[in-house]
């Protein structure tokens, strides 16, 4: 079996991570979360294991993180215990620094500390229910939502479909996505600007 690989990509709550193994049994994956580190353990159809383990680079919520088993890929979801942006997926696990900023009564304001670890029994499907809900009232807009709209059909499709949106927006000037290999693979891909807009190509 060829290697397995793991991408990741954030929002402004959650990070998640996509182990990229078709077909997994449900009684075949285990993954632990704590506030640093994300574990992951697969049985392989073959008979052999497959361990991933993440020191991450900022403290998770292990009780608020969850993972779906898909016909494409094992996903897994991490909520941020600190809303902001993560350069790095793994690291030293250190909690983002805060300054302390004084109050109107000269006492100053700290950072939270959260438990080094959580292990506990889960609800997982009310655990579920409560993040789709909470990624109603969070989702992205403009050219966020397109961002992530890529990145998702990027992540959940298969090479050909990779292959065709990189051939397709490189060759175009960024101006066609297309995910049908069939349809670019044989051929270049014509620059399209939007109606009323004239492309030009940089020159240095």
């Amino acid at each position: 079996m060829s290697k397995i690989r793991h991408d990741w990509y954030q929002t402004e709550t959650a990070v998640v991570v996509s182990v990229m193994l078709k077909n997994a049994s449900q009684d075949g994956v285990q993954v632990e979360f704590t506030e640093t580190t994300l574990s992951v353990d697969i049985k392989l159809p073959n008979g052999s294991d497959y361990t991933l383990i993440l020191d991450l680079a900022h403290p998770i919520l292990p009780d608020q993180s969850v993972f779906k088993i898909l016909s494409t890929k094992i996903e897994i979801k991490m909520k941020k215990a600190v809303g902001q942006r993560w350069a790095t997926l793994e690291g030293a696990g250190e909690e983002p620094v805060a300054k302390s900023i004084p109050a109107a009564d000269g006492v100053a304001t700290a950072a939270h500390n959260y438990p080094s670890s959580a292990h506990s029994r889960i609800d997982w499907n009310k655990l579920e229910a409560d993040v789709k809900e909470e990624e109603k009232h969070d989702k992205p807009e403009g050219d966020a939502a397109l961002e992530k709209l890529f990145k998702q059909i990027y992540g959940d499709g298969n090479d050909e479909v990779r292959r065709a949106m990189n051939k397709s927006f490189s060759e175009s000037g960024g101006t066609v996505l297309s995910t049908n290999w069939g349809e670019v693979g044989s051929q270049s891909v014509d620059v399209k600007p939007p109606e009323g807009v004239t492309y030009k190509k940089f020159e240095q």
